[in-house]
C-alpha cells in the first residue's frame, strides 16, 4: 500500500477509535451522572426536611450538639470509617491510592451522619458528602459491571463531579472542580469530557426532581474598564483572601491534630466538643452554626442595610466553629463554610476599602475557595455561573492572587502537588501536599539582586556619560 494511503487509513482508524471512545464515555458518564443526581437529590431533600423540622423541638436545636457528635462518631466508626471527616478528602485519597475503589456502606453512613450533624447545628457543608456519595455510587457501578481499574478511576471521578455539580447548582464549575482538586497544577484532560457530561446530567436530574438552587444578583452591571483604583483594590483583596484561606487551612489542621492528641475515648471527646460549641453559641449567637446561607445572602445582597447585620469578625468565628465541629467528630463538607468565610471576609474588606460591598463579597466567595482548595479554574467558572459575566475579570485577578498567596497548602492534604507556585520555594513535586514540606531558596532573590546591580551600574555609567558631555 502506498505511503499516503497508509497515512489516510491510519488517520481514519484513529478518528473511528476516538468517535467510539467519545460515544462510550458520553453514555457511561451521563448514566453515572443521572444515577448520582438522583441519590444526591434524595440527600438534599432529606436534609431540607430535617432542617425544617427543627421548629418542632421544644428547645433550641443546638443543645443537641453534644449528642449529635456522639451519635455521628459512633455511626461512622462502627459502620464506615472511610466516611469520617468532610468527605472530599477521603474521596481524593481513594482516587490516588485505591483507583477509586470505595465501599457502598459510605452512602447511607455519610448521608445519616451529615444530616445528624447539620440538624443539630454543626458548622459543616453538604458538598463533601455529595461528592463522597457520588464517588461511592460510581464505584459500586464500576464493581457491578467489572470495569478495569483505569476505567473505575474515571467513573469515580465522574461521580465526584456529578456530586459537586448537583450540590453547587453550577454544573460546569462543579464538574471542573471534581477534576481540579485531585492534582494541584494539572488537569487530567482525558477525564474532562466524562466529568462535564456527568456534571450536567446530575444537575438536570436533580432539578427535574425538585431541587432548587440559589443564584446571586449582586446588582453589579458595570462592564470591565481600566479603573486603576478598583483594580488596585482587587489586587489587595486577592492578597487578603489568600491570607484568609491560609487561616482556614491552618486552624482546621491545628484543631484536628490537637483533638487527635487528646488521650480520651472518642465518644467522650465528641461530647466535650459538643458542649464547647453550645457554650460558644450561647456567648456569640447561632449565626455561625449550620450551613449559614442566610449570612452568605446578606453579605452578597445589593441592599446596604443587609450588610450591617454581618459583623466584621464573622469569618473568624465561622472558621472556629467549623474547625471544632469537624475536629470533634462532626460529619459534613468544608466548602460551604469556605463560601461563608469568603463572602463575610469580602463584606469586611469591601467596607474597609470603601468599595462596592457585594462585589467584594462575591470576590471573597470564589477567591477563598480557590486559595483553600487550590482550584482556581473552577473558581473562575463559578464566579461567572453564580454572579454573572461582569465580575469575571476582577474575579480572575483576585482568584489567581489568592491561589498563589496560600502557598503549597490546602484543606485537602491528599491532593498531589505537580507545580511550584514560586521559584523562591523548593518543594518536592509528585507527592501529597501533607508531605510536601516547602523550603526557601535564595536563588530567586539572588537573581533580583543581580538585576538590581546591573541596572544600578548602567544607571551610574549613563549619569557619568551625561556629566562628561555637559563638561
Amino acid at each position: 500500500m502506498p505511503k499516503n494511503n497508509k497515512q489516510v487509513s491510519s488517520h481514519l482508524a484513529e478518528q473511528t477509535v476516538m468517535f467510539a471512545t467519545i460515544t462510550k464515555w458520553i453514555l457511561i458518564s451521563s448514566s453515572i451522572g443521572a444515577f448520582v443526581g438522583l441519590i444526591v437529590a434524595f440527600f438534599l431533600k432529606f436534609l431540607e426536611y430535617c432542617e425544617n423540622s427543627r421548629s418542632l423541638l421544644p428547645f433550641d436545636y443546638y443543645y443537641l450538639l453534644p449528642f449529635a457528635l456522639v451519635a455521628t462518631v459512633i455511626i461512622v466508626k462502627k459502620f464506615a470509617p472511610s466516611a469520617e471527616g468532610h468527605g472530599t478528602e477521603k474521596v481524593i485519597e481513594a482516587v490516588h491510592k485505591n483507583s477509586g475503589e470505595m465501599k457502598l456502606s459510605v452512602i447511607p453512613v455519610k448521608l445519616i451522619a451529615t444530616v445528624i450533624t447539620i440538624f443539630a447545628g454543626g458548622s459543616v457543608g453538604k458538598e463533601g458528602p455529595g461528592a463522597q456519595i457520588g464517588a461511592a455510587a460510581a464505584s459500586f457501578v464500576a464493581t457491578l459491571f467489572k470495569f478495569t481499574s483505569r476505567d473505575r478511576k474515571k467513573v469515580v471521578i465522574c461521580g465526584i463531579s456529578a456530586g459537586f455539580a448537583s450540590v453547587f447548582g453550577t454544573p460546569l464549575a462543579g464538574a471542573i472542580f471534581g477534576v481540579e482538586i485531585l492534582i494541584v497544577g494539572a488537569l487530567m484532560y482525558d477525564i474532562l469530557l466524562p466529568s462535564i457530561v456527568a456534571g450536567f446530567a446530575a444537575f438536570f436530574v436533580a432539578k427535574m426532581v425538585g431541587i432548587s438552587y440559589t443564584y446571586f444578583d449582586i446588582a453589579y452591571y458595570v462592564t470591565f474598564n481600566f479603573n486603576y483604583v478598583l483594580i488596585a483594590k482587587v489586587i489587595l483583596a486577592g492578597i487578603f483572601f489568600g491570607l484568609v484561606a491560609d487561616f482556614i487551612i491552618t486552624v482546621l489542621r491545628y484543631v484536628h491534630s490537637y483533638v487527635k492528641s487528646i488521650d480520651l475515648h472518642y465518644v467522650l471527646k465528641a461530647f466535650i466538643g459538643g458542649i464547647i460549641l453550645v457554650i460558644l453559641t450561647l456567648i456569640v449567637g447561632d449565626d455561625y452554626l449550620g450551613l449559614g446561607f442566610e449570612t452568605i445572602k446578606e453579605s452578597l445582597s445589593p441592599n446596604f442595610h443587609d450588610h450591617e447585620g454581618v459583623p466584621w469578625y464573622a469569618f473568624i468565628l465561622k472558621t472556629i466553629f467549623t474547625s471544632l465541629t469537624l475536629g470533634f467528630g462532626g460529619s459534613g463538607g468544608v466548602i460551604t463554610p469556605v463560601f461563608y468565610v469568603g463572602a463575610t471576609s469580602g463584606n469586611f474588606f469591601g467596607a474597609l476599602v470603601d468599595g462596592y460591598i457585594p462585589l467584594f463579597a462575591a470576590l471573597g466567595f470564589v477567591s477563598v475557595l480557590a486559595g483553600a482548595t487550590s482550584a482556581p479554574i473552577a473558581a473562575m467558572i463559578m464566579a461567572v455561573e453564580l454572579f454573572g459575566v461582569n465580575v469575571a475579570h476582577y474575579a480572575a485577578l483576585s482568584i489567581i492572587i489568592a491561589f498563589l498567596m496560600t502557598g503549597h497548602r490546602s484543606v485537602f492534604p491528599s491532593q498531589v502537588l505537580s507545580m511550584k507556585k514560586s521559584d523562591a520555594i523548593d518543594v518536592k513535586l509528585g507527592q501529597e501536599i501533607s508531605n510536601a514540606d516547602a523550603t526557601y531558596t535564595t536563588r530567586f532573590f539572588g537573581n533580583i539582586r543581580r538585576v538590581y546591580r546591573i541596572i544600578n551600574i548602567k544607571t551610574r555609567r549613563a549619569f557619568r556619560k551625561k556629566r562628561r558631555v555637559r563638561e
